[in-house]
């Protein structure tokens, strides 16, 4: 059974960082190439960064040279660094494996705010 389990989240102020986690189990997640996306209210889910499992990185334009992802294969973690945050930065924030029997679930996320 596949659990995604999102942290970190919460009220920043512009400028400033958070760092989210997820935790996954139910993958082999060392083999797993892994996203975060995020979803603002009234838009749509969008993808922020996402890390192979060879360790290849790719961001989103809006949000490069501000955040990194990064993974840690012995807890089974990913975690997005966010620095320099905008308030329309602010959204849910979820991972994901990029698995094809995957592609219809999501975790609960966390949401991130930040005020001007």
């Amino acid at each position: 059974q596949v659990q995604l389990r999102e942290s970190g989240g919460g009220l920043v102020q512009a400028g400033g960082s958070l760092r989210l986690s997820c935790a996954a189990s139910g993958i082999i997640f060392k083999i797993t190439s892994m996203d975060w996306y995020r979803q603002a209210p009234g838009k749509q889910r969008e993808l922020v960064a996402g890390i192979t499992y060879s360790g290849s990185e790719n961001y989103a334009d809006s949000v490069k040279g501000r955040f990194t992802i990064s993974t840690d294969n012995a807890k089974n973690t990913v975690y997005l660094q966010m620095n320099s945050l905008k308030p329309e930065d602010t959204a849910v924030y979820y991972c994901k494996p990029r698995l094809a029997m995957l592609r219809d679930y999501w975790g609960q996320g966390t949401q991130v705010t930040v005020s001007s």
